[in-house]
């Protein structure tokens, strides 16, 4: 479905009766053009912003991943002037939650796919469910970053940690 007064290339979904685009291959261009697949961490971030860092994972104990994706998302916020968010959520597989299901997908990493939405803070911490079978890793989108590309937050499929680089982490 493309919105009214869309670009023909733009795709838009309707959530919580908002428009949303639905990002393409363009807008990650700058993080699949300078990841590689390894073990550094710039297989989840592309080595060009000044600072990294790596996030363990909270363990699963009771409100703990609640309060650490709030924290996530705050610092965030404070990295950047207000703007837009990109929040990539990825397909796990069958029923993974990826909020929008009928769109197009784009490859990034080790050719996973991930549904990409511009939207902003309060999505990040509320479009994905804190429980069930595909919360492990609580309810952030896999991959966020502001319009400006200042910051990236990244947690790829198959770690117990996220990546995040910045002007300073």
């Amino acid at each position: 479905m493309v919105g009214e007064g869309a670009a023909p290339d733009r795709v838009i979904r309707i959530r919580d009766g908002i428009e949303w685009r639905i990002g393409g291959g363009a807008d990650v261009a700058w993080i699949k053009d300078a990841t590689t697949i390894g073990l550094e961490i710039t297989s989840a971030i592309p080595p060009v912003l000044a600072a990294y860092c790596t996030l363990l994972l909270p363990e699963t104990l009771e409100g703990e991943q609640r309060r650490h994706d709030r924290a996530v998302v705050a610092l965030l916020q404070r990295g950047s002037e207000p703007q837009p968010w990109w929040l990539g959520h990825l397909e796990y597989g069958v029923g993974a939650e990826i909020i929008f299901h009928d769109v197009p997908k784009v490859k990034l990493y080790s050719d996973w796919d991930y549904v990409i939405v511009q939207a902003g803070r309060e999505q990040a911490l509320g479009w994905r469910e804190s429980e069930g079978p595909w919360s492990w890793k609580g309810a952030l989108p896999d991959l966020m970053f502001p319009a400006d590309h200042s910051w990236l937050f990244s947690t790829l499929w198959d770690d117990q940690w996220a990546a995040s680089a910045g002007p300073r982490c």
